[in-house]
């Protein structure tokens, strides 16, 4: 009986202070865990970072620390946790290169946040595609095109490649080749084109719009027209500007020659 109680006590004495003191490590260490990412919050607030990349990061910090803590933890319980790390370790490697794809969208997907190429709302051309920008995520961008189809762009797609952004600007230009017969009043058709490109309320006065004769072609002499406008005027000016052009062409009776082949046939 004395032995028995004496196990007992022994065993008390040997662990239950290491377990007390190990419920109070990771207690404590959990509420300093939270203390110090709610910190890396605050100065990544003031340092205006992007609340994606904040909530990530932060997730990171925080799993990172309470993986500390119940190392900690294992280690004052008398655990060997050099055997363990190692495992982790080989786990986070495995892990790793199962999820390699993602892991780069997660990267790429940081980069987009923090950089900021484009922002939701952007008209934007990537990896192939033509959109407005519907949403930006740690693992893809989702694209809304002209005819109302969603296109979703793994991350890693667009920060390897080109991005356009067509709305980054206030203004842009538009550039138009109009072409008229050899046998057409050049001076007339010149005239015409300055007098459609100002008469547009759309177009911006400062830089001018620009006519010129830009090509002798072999079957038409080619005019080049420049205007400048309005970001969200781009499109309209640009199909309002055709129509104009054709029908006022039309009006005058200056020509637009087109490919034609003239088949002669011997008698």
């Amino acid at each position: 009986m004395d032995l028995s109680i004496g196990t007992i006590t022994g065993f008390l004495s040997t662990y239950g202070l290491k377990l007390i003191g190990s419920i109070l490590i990771f207690y404590i260490g959990k509420k300093i865990a939270k203390l110090l990412t709610d910190f890396s919050k605050k100065v990544m607030k003031k340092a205006n970072i992007d609340e994606t990349i904040l909530k990530f990061v932060s997730n990171i910090i925080y799993g990172g620390l309470l993986l500390f803590i119940i190392l900690a933890v294992l280690s004052n319980l008398g655990i060997n946790t050099t055997s363990f790390i190692a495992v982790l370790g080989a786990a986070g490697l495995a892990v790793g290169l199962a999820f390699q794809g993602t892991l780069s969208n997660i990267g790429a997907g940081v980069l987009l946040i923090f950089f900021k190429p484009f922002k939701v709302g952007n008209f934007i051309k990537a990896a192939g595609e033509n959109g407005v920008v519907e949403e930006i995520n740690l693992f893809s961008v989702l694209l809304k095109t002209g005819d109302n189809k969603q296109i979703i762009i793994p991350n890693s797609a667009i920060i390897g490649g080109n991005i356009t952004n067509f709305s980054a600007k206030d203004t842009r230009r538009v550039d138009f080749t109009f072409g008229i017969g050899y046998d057409d009043d050049l001076k007339l058709a010149k005239k015409t084109l300055e007098e459609i490109i100002s008469g547009d309320e759309r177009v911006l006065k400062e830089p001018a719009p620009f006519v010129a004769v830009s090509e002798l072609a072999d079957s038409s002499v080619n005019f080049i027209v420049r205007a400048w406008v309005k970001s969200e005027d781009y499109w309209g000016v640009n199909f309002d500007t055709i129509e104009k052009v054709k029908l006022i062409f039309d009006e005058k009776g200056i020509s637009i020659p087109y490919p034609q082949i003239d088949i002669h046939q011997d008698k």
